[in-house]
């Protein structure tokens, strides 16, 4: 018999009780759905809803019941179509009739609810912890490399020097802005729907507050018809962990083009990559591309949650069970993409001399050079084309800038002097960039400071 089977006349077609049932996924929320019920109960006992004895049995049911879960112990049924029905039913069977007082001026849409906010709030914890150890990883390797040199790009063309540690550090910010990005929607899975009841609130004297305070929420919902249909916290989480997955493909892909022959600027460590069934040279950064695989994954499943509600009357539907197989996995693929990434930055192997010389065999310094004219008193457009002119003439004779003589830079230019020369060097072009932001060592050397700051290092 149903829990809910009272006013039915037949059995569930076995293909329905397949296709509605959640359990195959949602026993994942057993630990929530207890701590959830373990704190109700207390709250009936304290209200006179339920008599002490029922209080103290129903606490040591649903312990009894908490243990047998962990120990992989209690048998889940398609027929008890989730896991407050098997807490339930188990608990029951465990105290007898007084388990079935649990669920008064309880429903299972405000239990959900619960689960889902109490889940929600610990994973984001944990995954904010997790992308302070891969900044805290970044910071490492950008300061073992604070000397490098390579090319920036833009449009994949080879634009200004930088330091190594300064193109890094850059997804460290983005990561800042991830973890702020999850702790911001901690703010809103931190809203308690308990007391909800179905959709309307219940009848029972109930003690909201109480709950919410033992189970750490620090507001509540205000009405009963959003507590129970509110998924925005889901989707918050969904998008956060998106944008944090869209930045690290963004590093996949530098970390795949730098370990290409073509580029040879780093190595990743064996232990990162694998190989080839048939060709034996061949060492894959699949942990990169997969990572950049999986971020279309992510995407999909904030997607698939966002349109699932956007046509939803209030205030629950079943359609809303969809909203946690896709967090589920999503959460999995964040922390594990976290984790192996902290541990293959921190075994990269940069190939320093390959950087420099992609840097020292171009025209990465034509700005510096057109900055120099500018100092000069020369309009930065009439300087761009003066440089242009020289950058076109050493492209035609297969020569660089640095293998101008003084005498051909005065040519392009009276206001070239010789003094110009050692402003082509990539050292000099890393160094001038010394303003908050820049590329500088002096300016990295702070923004590293302040990268330890906030991870309190």
């Amino acid at each position: 018999m149903k829990l809910w089977g009272g006013r039915f006349s037949k059995d569930t077609d076995q293909l329905v009780e397949g296709f509605t049932a959640s359990i195959s996924f949602d026993q994942r929320l057993a630990e929530e759905d207890i701590a959830g019920s373990m704190a109700h109960c207390r709250m009936l006992g304290k209200q006179g809803i339920i008599s002490p004895e029922e209080t103290e049995a129903i606490l040591a049911g649903l312990a009894e019941v908490q243990e047998e879960i962990r120990r992989g112990e209690l048998t889940f049924s398609l027929a008890l179509e989730d896991i407050h029905m098997h807490v339930e039913k188990r608990l029951t069977e465990i105290i007898g009739p007084a388990g079935g007082k649990l669920h008064t001026a309880r429903s299972r849409n405000d239990q959900v609810a619960l689960d889902m906010h109490l889940y929600v709030k610990k994973e984001i914890l944990a995954v904010s912890s997790l992308i302070a150890s891969l900044q805290q990883a970044i910071v490492e390797v950008a300061s073992d490399n604070l000397e490098v040199i390579m090319p920036g790009y833009t449009h994949l063309q080879r634009a200004q020097p930088v330091l190594f540690s300064h193109h890094l550090l850059a997804y460290f910010w983005m990561l800042e802005r991830d973890r702020e990005r999850f702790m911001d929607a901690y703010k809103r899975a931190d809203w308690f729907p308990l007391g909800a009841g179905a959709l309307a609130g219940t009848t029972f004297p109930i003690d909201r507050e109480m709950v919410a305070g033992e189970l750490g929420f620090s507001r509540l919902y205000e009405n009963s018809l959003d507590a129970v249909s509110d998924r925005d916290f889901v989707a918050e989480f969904h998008f956060a962990a998106t944008l944090l997955m869209v930045h690290l493909s963004r590093l996949s892909e530098d970390l795949i083009l730098w370990s290409t022959a073509e580029f040879g600027f780093a190595v990743l460590d064996d232990a990162f990559t694998t190989g080839s069934s048939m060709m034996p040279q061949k060492k894959n950064p699949d942990v990169a591309e997969l990572v950049r695989g999986k971020t279309g994954r992510v995407l999909g499943s904030l997607v698939g949650l966002l349109t699932m509600l956007k046509g939803l009357p209030l205030a629950y539907n079943k359609d809303m069970q969809e909203d946690k197989e896709g967090l589920f996995d999503t959460v999995d693929t964040l922390k594990m993409s976290l984790t192996l990434y902290a541990a293959m930055l921190r075994t990269l192997k940069i190939n320093e001399e390959r950087m420099y010389a992609a840097v020292a065999g171009d025209f990465a310094s034509a700005t510096d050079l057109a900055d120099y004219l500018v100092r000069k008193g020369l309009p930065f457009r009439e300087a761009h084309a003066v440089v242009g002119g020289l950058v076109g003439r050493c492209v035609a004779e297969g020569r660089q800038l640095t293998d101008l003589t003084a005498g051909e830079m005065q040519e392009a230019s009276p206001l070239l002097g010789a003094e110009a020369l050692p402003l082509l060097l990539p050292e000099a072009c890393v160094a001038a960039r010394q303003a908050r932001g820049g590329t500088a060592r002096e300016a990295v050397v702070e923004q590293l400071k302040r990268a330890r700051e906030l991870l309190e290092l």
